[in-house]
């Protein structure tokens, strides 16, 4: 796989508000000025090239969630209160990671001082779902194998598991061989577009080509989901590079029946509901999806 470039850095300083954090009574109640500063891990190659804004982080709302934050519910300790920032700033897609440095010059310290802050640094950390199929070459299920061991070589992927492999039938398209099917669940710091351009990476070192729609493929590696269904990981988007979850991951066995032999409590979004990965094999079924013996 070729080695991602690090991501570039979108920096907002000195975002101020007026808060009651702090152990002492009279911070609660009297409380005193904070101050934020925030360095976002964002690529911004595609905002970049395409001068829109859904390819970067918009960071007046960055700056208006720190506000709410430090205006918020009074924390005895500004570590918490930072922490609450990371973990908004991580909800936005984009973001792989986030500095904060957060300031609280008037703290009752009780001798001469100009400033107490308190910086962390938080990566992003999701659950991811690939699919992976092969139909061409001399041993596709060899291909998904292989494919898988550079899945785990990957930068940004951690704690890889993976399905059996299953026999498919094909399912539209032209007329070609059975496929070998898995699906791979992973963890990863990666903001989606990147993890897709990761996968993208990987079939063109297997040979893949995308001349004809649902055709015969040696290595196809499509993003199913990421995060966890209504919780705040989740990424749902209807960007024609890349729909979130998978449009029609719900109607193929292929995917859902190695999925739920991985993870038998999985499921999927579908519209506005989190559908049991059990419930829509239900309805799909297994017909022409076969454990590769």
């Amino acid at each position: 796989m070729a080695d991602l470039r690090s991501p570039d850095r979108i920096t907002l300083t000195g975002v101020t508000a007026y808060g009651h954090h702090g152990v002492l009574a009279q911070e609660k109640s009297e409380g005193q000025e904070f101050s934020v500063d925030l360095a976002l891990e964002v690529d911004l190659s595609r905002a970049g090239a395409s001068d829109d804004l859904r390819h970067t982080v918009n960071y007046a709302e960055v700056a208006a969630d720190a506000v709410t934050i430090l205006q918020g519910p009074s924390q005895d300790l500004i570590e918490t209160v930072a922490t609450q920032i990371a973990d908004a700033v991580l909800t936005r897609p984009l973001v792989e990671a986030v500095e904060v440095t957060l300031h609280k010059p008037h703290a009752p310290v009780g001798v001469p001082f100009s400033d107490v802050t308190v910086a962390l640094r938080r990566e992003r950390d999701v659950p991811v779902v690939i699919a992976l199929g092969a139909n061409l070459g001399a041993d596709p299920a060899d291909t998904l194998e292989r494919a898988v061991e550079r899945l785990r070589e990957a930068a940004g992927l951690r704690d890889l598991r993976v399905s059996p492999l299953f026999e498919t039938d094909p399912v539209g398209g032209p007329e070609q061989p059975d496929y070998t099917n898995a699906v791979a669940l992973a963890r990863t710091s990666l903001a989606p577009w990147r993890l897709l351009a990761a996968l993208h990476g990987v079939e063109a070192e297997f040979g893949r080509t995308r001349e004809v729609r649902w055709g015969a493929r040696t290595l196809d590696l499509d993003l199913i989901q990421v995060g966890t269904p209504g919780l705040p990981s989740e990424v749902v988007s209807d960007d024609p590079e890349l729909t979130l979850p998978h449009p029609r991951a719900h109607e193929r066995g292929f995917v859902l029946v190695p999925w739920h032999a991985l993870d038998p409590a999985a499921a999927l979004r579908v519209g506005d509901r989190a559908v049991p990965v059990a419930e829509l094999l239900a309805t799909v079924g297994d017909e022409g999806v076969r454990l590769r013996g």
